[in-house]
């Protein structure tokens, strides 16, 4: 808990306010303050703030817990209250569960990314559970006249054991509401052998919602009188609006306005240039916009093509300029010429879409000069933030009431389709404006997860061993920082396990957009090093589990130079390696014609993962993923092991479609090519491969879950048809040219 305290900058100053409901009955707030560091989550917005939980009691045994954070998938509104009815001792199948409005006053950041949720609030949520308990057991003591300590609680009730009473939560909550909250330090946190919520198969808590089909994503939200809206931006990214022959569309069946804007120049972050077309319903909106007659100012994304990123890359590889150090220990070029055996590779990726089910939508009523949202945003305060600066309206003005997300992963931390609702609803005032986006435009308006282009250089000794190692890495930027989500860090391995070593970087710009995608840089950086490991590996003479347990050496913590940095523990590491090895009989892998067993490891997001894949090759260059054997090491406990499964499933059936589905998103003066799921395929049912799921224990408090499973399957799936194919794939998608 004192690494995850430091790296998260968490203030154990924990502050609990308790006070009474209406109608009777108790309710307890906790607020922590914390520093988390923007670098490490991947998420904007993530310096200071603070956690709160709030939990109800009513006179009734109701218990309400407060979901504060947005739930995308992650499985956190179940989770989270989890924690809390734990420690309460409350009866989980009488607790209620109510989703959080956006306001930064009452609960601090509210964000779902980086895979934060899990090491932000385990003890907080875990300590307001616990200390609305000791609260209701002190206040059914003085209603009995018996000391506190002999009374115990089970279900929602406080129980004496010596004379058999008992009383429900509900029945003392008022009297508790009376009481001054405990000190957090004075409470004695449950075993987790005593944990009968945390640890158990939970179903999540909408998910019987969800099997009955009701309205609960944002994109089912319904108010009186709403009209809906399609919104026509620029072809390609940059694009500014000259003129718009708006008469046909709004002669169009159903439209109600058409509507061109001026955005603020701002097309990365902020309102881009385009025309709402607004009618009764979508299906007529997106019609009519069709026959908008726009004149676009492409000028800014010419010669912004992926032909043109490739020839750069490049001759930026290949020139004498290495670009800037991103890490540099001892003289790898020395070590590298004395090197008995050197190994040297490219490798590169693409452009790749986030393309959530759910397309881009948003619900906005202006009224009274006051903004109402309804939104599926992953980071609902900042987009709060940015439609009242964009609006100029104070922040008090803007209410954003939080939807579930059908799919996000990362691409709802920005907030650009909350931007531009709002912005069209306050054009028609007293009407709500649903704006949705067609599958089409979500994939062409994307925040993009970047390309990138490596050159690496290995040197091996006489016996095998690493000695050297240099990555010349090409990615987007301005020359002085990075695009959104395109670096590397200074600590990825093997950084911080050789001791010469050198991390360079050179840029180039672009106009598209880019974001963070399930497993920022990870997602893409694990299948270039792993992949090039599992080559020096070969060159070596061993195999990529025994060069990386060679480099890891004995068990120990490494802790990086800089600001809060992450430690790095190599035993840790070791254990899901050894592990997974054995799982998939990895010392006894049959050598077969057109098949083979593949293997990476990966470290990200606090969270320790090996795995190995069982891939075929078949002609004509079918590739296909039998089984996935996955060992992860989260920490000391998995909180709910149903959704714990559901995200290792999730983010290697994901981390497979990259890799062999075909995801590409390729440019052409700015404009993405690819529209649909024709083009741009997910992975479907035939790819999914049968996946065994392992937890390492290790004595360190529980981490997220929702991205660190997903970078390993890349290079797995890479390796295992190098191991099939004798073919060294080292671009993706993966691509096969057998004869």
């Amino acid at each position: 808990m004192r690494h995850e305290a430091k790296r998260l900058g968490l203030d154990r100053r924990t502050l609990l306010k308790a006070s009474f409901l209406a109608g009777g009955g108790l309710m307890l707030e906790a607020t922590i303050p914390f520093e988390a560091d923007a670098a490490v989550s991947g998420v904007a917005g993530a310096g200071d703030a603070r956690l709160s939980a709030f939990v109800a009691i009513a006179p009734d045994n109701r218990i309400t817990i407060v979901a504060k954070n947005p739930e995308v998938g992650q499985g956190i509104k179940t989770m989270l209250p989890m924690l809390v009815a734990e420690e309460l001792d409350a009866d989980w199948d009488h607790v209620v569960i109510t989703q959080a409005d956006a306001d930064a006053a009452l609960y601090g950041a509210q964000f779902a990314g980086g895979s934060l949720s899990t090491p932000m609030n385990w003890m907080p949520m875990r300590q307001t559970g616990a200390a609305a308990r000791a609260m209701l057991i002190q206040a059914a003591a003085a209603k009995w006249g018996v000391d506190p300590a002999r009374l115990r609680t089970e279900k929602s009730r406080v129980i004496d054991p010596q004379t058999k009473r008992m009383l429900t939560y509900g029945e003392v909550a008022s009297d508790a509401a009376r009481l001054a909250p405990p000190d957090p330090k004075t409470l004695t946190l449950k075993s987790p052998d005593t944990f009968t919520i945390i640890g158990k198969p939970t179903v999540g808590v909408d998910s019987h919602r969800i099997v009955r089909g009701e309205p609960i994503y944002g994109i089912d939200t319904k108010l009186p009188g709403m009209l809906y809206a399609a919104y026509e931006t620029a072809p390609a990214f940059g694009g500014r609006l000259r003129n718009a022959d708006i008469e046909a569309a709004k002669a169009a069946s159903g439209v109600r306005h058409v509507i061109p804007m001026t955005g603020d120049g701002d097309y990365d972050s902020g309102l881009a240039d385009g025309v709402a077309v607004i009618a009764s319903n979508w299906w007529l909106a997106n019609q009519a916009r069709s026959k908008l007659k726009l004149d676009w100012d492409l000028s800014a994304a010419k010669g912004h093509s992926s032909a043109a990123y490739q020839a750069k890359a490049e001759a930026l590889l290949a020139g004498a300029d290495k670009g800037t150090d991103i890490r540099r220990n001892g003289n790898p070029a020395a070590k590298m010429s004395a090197a008995a055996k050197t190994v040297a590779a490219h490798y590169s990726y693409p452009f790749i879409a986030h393309a959530p089910m759910e397309p881009q939508n948003c619900t906005a009523l202006f009224k009274d000069g006051a903004m109402e949202i309804w939104a599926p945003s992953q980071t609902p305060g900042d987009g709060k933030s940015a439609v009242a600066k964009l609006l100029g309206l104070p922040e008090a003005k803007v209410t954003v009431h939080v939807t579930r997300m059908g799919g996000g992963f990362g691409r709802r931390l920005l907030n650009d389709y909350m931007i531009q609702a709002a912005a069209i609803a306050k054009r028609v005032p007293g009407t709500p404006i649903q704006l949705i986006w067609s599958r089409e435009d979500d994939m062409k308006r994307d925040y993009y997860r970047p390309a990138g282009w490596h050159a690496f250089e290995a040197g091996l000794s006489a016996d095998g061993k690493l000695i050297a190692f240099q990555d010349h890495f090409v990615t987007f930027g301005d020359g002085k920082s990075v695009t959104r989500a395109g670096d590397l860090g200074a600590n990825h391995v093997p950084a911080g396990l050789i001791d010469d070593l050198a991390l360079t970087r050179s840029m180039m710009p672009t106009v598209v957009n880019t974001g963070w995608l399930r497993a920022p840089s990870s997602n893409a950086l694990s299948f270039a090093f792993q992949s090039f490991l599992d080559e020096v590996a070969e060159a070596g003479g061993t195999d990529l589990p025994a060069l990386m347990l060679a480099l890891l050496g004995e068990r120990r913590v490494i802790t990086p130079p800089g600001e809060r940095p992450t430690p790095f523990d190599t035993g840790r590491a070791r254990d899901v390696i050894e592990k997974v090895v054995a799982m998939s009989g990895w010392q006894n892998r049959p050598k077969l014609a057109g098949r083979g067993l593949g293997f990476a490891f990966y470290f990200s997001h606090n969270g320790y993962f090996a795995e190995v894949a069982d891939v075929s090759v078949t002609k004509p260059s079918k590739i296909q993923v039998h089984k996935v054997w996955v060992a992860g090491d989260v920490g000391s406990q998995i909180i709910n092991p149903m959704g714990a499964e559901n995200q290792v499933r999730g983010a290697v059936i994901d981390g497979i479609a990259q890799a062999i589905a075909g995801q590409a998103i390729e440019f052409v003066d700015g404009a993405a090519q690819q529209s649909n799921f024709h083009n741009f395929p997910l992975a479907r049912m035939p790819v999914t491969p049968e996946i065994d799921i392992a937890w390492v224990r290790s004595d360190h408090p529980p981490t997220g879950l929702g991205e660190p499973a997903l970078p390993p399957v890349i290079p797995a799936v890479a390796n295992a048809v190098y191991v099939a194919t004798g073919q060294r794939l080292r671009s993706l998608p993966l691509k096969l040219t057998l004869t």
